[in-house]
């Protein structure tokens, strides 16, 4: 898929579904991501942070994708979170990727190690260029202490054709302006907070990277949608009564979180994977009031 429409629209970032006993559990990922897909979302994000990806080996990575490529069966692409601790793994995960039927790629900096754009940029250079797939640079130096700069953007964006958007999640809404500045329309720009989508949207953020879309995702699609077509203040309802639930994407917990949502809405499990546990104590009843509070003033869309 050369095309860049790929980038538009609801993305989730799909959670990573458990057994029991701790394996992935195909059965409901296959199931879940068909329910997003029915819903409006226009693709399938695995193997990011909120997919616990760090916690699952390369075998359970590759089986993830399968899964999921023959669940979808073209319908939507899946664009796996490309990440590792070391680069020669991340291009092995790339190149797996595409030969399973991936359509694209989520490419991020380094797990654990982050220094300077000399080593940083080599990683994603070397990401990016192992296959000829459309690749979206993920910016997250909250999680991953690695930021790139619009400039840098730009310097990946003039050697590599197939880099062809940006998922922004540095917390700051001027980097849209940015990057914007720099690219003019070369990098589609996606919003990777949850907490941000209006604001991204209408600094000119074609796509939207979700992760409480889990949970909600006709309420995620319609937000999106309130938000591209109308601006702010067409979302502004919407936006209210999600933004308790979207918040729970951006604190240290958040992979916990979206699952309890997931939990109580019936669309998923709590299970996490260790080191993660379930949430308790303050933080789970203070959750737990605002997951309740939204299921009763859930909105009639």
């Amino acid at each position: 898929m050369s095309t860049t429409s790929m980038w538009h629209g609801v993305l989730p970032a799909i959670t990573t579904p458990f057994t029991a006993d701790g394996k992935v559990d195909h059965a409901f990922l296959a199931k879940h991501a068909l329910q997003l897909i029915d819903a409006g979302c226009k693709g399938i994000v695995p193997l990011g942070s909120l997919g616990e990806a760090a916690t699952l080996s390369f075998d359970e990575k590759l089986d993830i994708l399968r899964t999921l490529v023959k669940a979808l069966d073209g319908r939507a692409p899946v664009i796996p979170g490309i990440a590792s601790l070391s680069t020669d793994e991340a291009v092995r995960l790339a190149q797996a990727a595409k030969a399973i039927g991936c359509s694209g790629l989520m490419v991020l900096p380094p797990y654990v190690y982050s220094t300077d754009w000399r080593e940083m940029g080599a990683h994603v250079r070397a990401v990016i260029g192992a296959t000829d797939l459309p690749c979206m640079l993920y910016n997250n130096p909250v999680a991953y202490k690695t930021d790139f700069t619009p400039a840098q953007m730009a310097e990946l964006a003039a050697a590599f054709p197939n880099l062809q958007a940006v998922k922004e999640s540095s917390g700051d809404v001027r980097r849209f302006a940015g990057i914007s500045a720099l690219l003019g329309d070369r990098l589609q720009l996606l919003v990777g907070m949850d907490d941000a989508i209006v604001e991204g949207v209408a600094m000119g953020a074609v796509g939207w990277i979700a992760g409480l879309v889990n949970a909600y995702p006709k309420e995620s699609v319609k937000l999106f949608e309130l938000a591209r077509d109308g601006g702010p203040k067409a979302a502004a309802a919407l936006y209210a009564w999600f933004l308790p639930l979207l918040r729970l994407d951006t604190v240290p917990t958040f992979v916990q979180l979206i699952k309890l949502v997931q939990e109580k809405t019936g669309t998923g499990s709590e299970r996490v994977r260790a080191p993660r546990l379930p949430v308790a104590g303050t933080e789970r009843e203070q959750a737990l009031k605002v997951i309740e509070h939204a299921m009763a003033t859930r909105p009639q869309l």
